[in-house]
């Protein structure tokens, strides 16, 4: 896969707390909790929904890792009481919507051929947008606001994601293909962050064996070239940044040439489907790794 990239700068936006009464919701769904304080601890789950599932499996289990309790991906009292005690802040807040959330909307073509005619992949909805900002899937987002337009000036209900980047940075990456997990580690061994992942699949795999980041560019121009592959169209494309660009919102370089770790245009299907031979994470977990690694960060497959 032969990529170039421009790199102008991201920055992950803040949730804006609108109301002083917005606390805890009342009698709130014990997976659904656990999403949200996972994904505050780092441990993603992936898109938050409130459905139990094996993205959020893996999330229990890797905190249990990072809290020294025995590793079983069970969702029981004493990872429940960890993690309260982690983050006691609100599990939901109300957003008043602004116009950079919903800003540079965009009806996005399903084909590359198509999208390559576009000069800006934004998001399709403001409910595409606003769900991304915040974690959340889409439908998740409309239950909890029936009857919202998501609009300018509109107040919302959300939940309260993760609101620190990792403060220490990122030495070693592991990438379980079996889990579907990809796994950040300080220099000390401590695990910083795990991450749901698309991995590739047995006709288009992902490599085998140790690497090393060459190179980080948030908000990515693809670039296409059909050599060599058995898939995508026969000419070469270069396709505008944004988030529902085919590489997302970060592409993190490997030295392995053609080889990624990068964005998803559908974090939904984060760790449930396969990829092309790289690793697709969300676009906010992207982003997130992508700021803690740096030029020789150490990246296995396994």
């Amino acid at each position: 896969m032969t990529l170039r990239f421009l790199l102008p700068s991201v920055a992950l936006a803040a949730t804006a707390l609108t109301s002083p009464a917005a606390t805890q919701p009342s009698a709130p769904n014990r997976v659904l909790e656990a999403q949200i304080l996972l994904d505050r601890q780092h441990q993603s789950p992936g898109v938050i929904d409130g459905r139990e599932g094996s993205n959020t499996r893996r999330a229990v289990r890797a905190f249990e890792q990072s809290a020294g309790l025995p590793a079983d991906g069970v969702l029981d009292d004493e990872v429940m009481r960890r993690l309260r005690a982690a983050s006691p802040a609100p599990l939901m807040v109300d957003h008043t919507i602004a116009a950079e959330d919903i800003a540079d909307l965009v009806k996005v073509p399903s084909g590359m051929e198509a999208q390559a005619s576009l000069d800006h992949l934004g998001y399709e909805t403001a409910a595409e947008a606003l769900a991304e900002k915040f974690h959340m899937s889409q439908a998740f987002l409309r239950s909890l606001n029936p009857g919202a337009s998501f609009v300018t000036g509109e107040t919302i209900r959300v939940v309260r994601p993760r609101e620190t980047e990792i403060t220490t940075k990122v030495a070693r990456i592991e990438i379980d293909k079996g889990r579907s997990e990809v796994r950040a580690f300080g220099a000390d061994g401590t695990l910083l962050a795990s991450y749901p992942g698309t991995i590739g699949s047995d006709r288009f795999p992902s490599p085998d064996g140790q690497m090393e980041v060459r190179a980080v560019a948030p908000a990515p121009t693809y670039y296409f070239d059909p050599s060599g592959r058995e898939w995508g169209p026969d000419k070469r494309l270069t396709i505008a940044a944004g988030p529902n660009n085919p590489v997302g919102g970060t592409w993190i370089d490997l030295t392995k040439e053609g080889y990624g770790i990068h964005g998803s245009p559908d974090p939904r299907l984060i760790g449930k489907t396969a990829s092309h031979g790289c690793v697709r994470l969300t676009n906010w977990d992207a982003a997130e790794l992508g700021k803690a690694v740096e030029q020789g960060t150490t990246v296995t497959f396994s």
